[in-house]
């Protein structure tokens, strides 16, 4: 039986929590997680973006802060300040309503630390959120107190891993009490992820939450081919041709990035730029207005596919095929979410064709487009020919010669014969399967009514 919000007994200000921000039922993630989370067990969770696992830990650890308890309960570690400030404006939804004030603190680099630790003087918070390195080092200060912390989350591990971050999320862990309730999730799980996981979890239950399709059924995945055409001119006829409610362009490189912004700008589009080269407060001004709507078109590197949640992205993307494919599934997980509707558009060159083909191996299905005359319109798969080989070795070998000789020079008149056949066999061929079908149907009947 699928469950439901209500199954799980929250606080009744977290179901007006759930209902202000249109949450009606759970998702896979959340139906297999929140219950373990509940019963106090560390979890292991593998499963893709965009599957609801930020809620999936989040609901119950809000749920159970105890707000009397004036000392810090809760502890998540994200990779990326962007994410941090995700988490923590998803956490302020979820306590909005509560009868007494759950306090929620989100500690990044390039903020105010002085400021930070003067603030923890005063008051710890109930839940901490930031990056490894800032909470770490209001640890080292004296500033943040975790010795009592009953939750410890690393969300996004193998993307820390990947950044460098392990080893102060490790320093972090060892801050905590031993009987601490962890909570680790990750894409993938890496082999160099392993020894954290035995050094801190004992036994904890590992689910690797299955999806029926790598991408949302959602999303409408086309591949653009940009042989002898302007990548920049293609972007900026797809930015205008189908009015985006909000759109996100990928790139591999921040010059790259660069280069798109500068190109749209000289045709007067309004376009805000996201790339790691950036000032963290001039990244998150940007965030800011990004979410405000100030801008209809966002171009970032892959740091905004895994790291930023926008509302509403209607239309993604890709200037070229990230070099990990992985992140090509966190590109396009940025739309089609919340059950809306979405497109995502990969630009690519006959270079890239080992690239696609591997993506097609992941279960990612694409529709092969071009613009002509300013409108989107399928075109051929890209490897039309092996395709048609593959449908002439499928065929009986009698048909086979027929094919063959309909590629030779011969007159009119006989290519039509030639077709006939073809048909006739075709005839012939559902004729004998029909007679076989239903010899076998009497011959069933007559063991039934012996």
């Amino acid at each position: 039986m699928t469950a439901t919000f209500e199954s799980f007994k929250f606080q009744p200000f977290i179901g007006e929590a759930l209902k202000a921000i249109q949450f009606t039922e759970p998702t896979p993630v959340q139906e297999k997680i929140i219950p373990l989370v509940q019963e106090g067990k560390s979890v292991v969770g593998q499963s893709q973006t965009g599957s609801g696992k930020t809620h999936a830990f989040l609901l119950p650890l809000v749920n159970g802060i105890n707000p009397q308890q004036h000392h810090v309960q809760v502890v998540i570690a994200t990779p990326s300040r962007e994410l941090a400030y995700q988490i923590y404006e998803a956490t302020k939804q979820l306590v909005k309503t509560a009868p007494e004030q759950i306090i929620v603190h989100n500690y990044v680099g390039g903020t105010d630390k002085k400021r930070q630790i003067e603030q923890l003087k005063r008051q710890q918070p109930s839940i901490v959120i930031g990056t490894p390195g800032r909470i770490m080092d209001l640890i080292k200060e004296q500033a943040l107190d975790v010795h009592s912390a009953q939750h410890f989350v690393v969300d996004e591990a193998d993307m820390t891993l990947d950044m460098g971050f392990l080893d102060q999320v490790d320093r972090i862990a060892g801050s905590l009490p031993s009987d601490v309730q962890m909570l680790v999730f990750s894409a993938t799980i890496p082999e160099k992820l392993r020894p954290f996981l035995k050094k801190y979890m004992q036994n904890p239950v590992v689910e690797e939450i299955p999806v029926t399709s790598v991408i949302s059924p959602n999303v409408d995945n086309w591949l653009l081919s940009t042989k002898g055409k302007s990548k920049n001119h293609l972007i900026y006829q797809l930015l205008t041709m189908g009015e985006p409610y909000l759109a996100l362009v990928f790139a591999n490189t921040k010059t790259r990035v660069e280069e798109i912004v500068d190109y749209l700008q000289k045709h007067n589009l309004k376009v805000a730029m996201i790339h790691g080269g950036m000032a963290p407060r001039e990244r998150k001004r940007v965030m800011r207005q990004v979410h405000n709507l100030d801008f209809q078109f966002v171009v970032a590197t892959d740091l905004a596919a895994r790291g930023i949640d926008i509302e509403g992205v209607s239309v993604v993307i890709n200037d070229d095929i990230p070099t990990d494919l992985e992140f090509f599934i966190h590109r396009v997980g940025r739309t089609g979410r919340n059950q809306m509707k979405g497109t995502a558009v990969t630009l690519y060159e006959p270079d890239n064709d080992v690239q696609v083909s591997q993506l097609e191996k992941m279960g990612i299905e694409f529709k092969p487009k071009e613009i002509k005359n300013g409108e989107i319109v399928d075109t051929y798969h890209r490897n039309r020919r092996d395709h048609r080989k593959q449908k002439q070795s499928e065929l009986d070998p009698t048909l086979k010669g027929f094919v063959k000789k309909t590629k030779k020079k011969v007159k009119p008149g006989y290519k039509k014969k030639i077709k006939g056949a073809i048909s006739e066999k075709e005839r012939q061929d559902r004729k004998l399967a029909k007679r076989h079908e239903m010899r076998q149907a009497r011959r069933a009947k007559k063991k039934t009514n012996r």
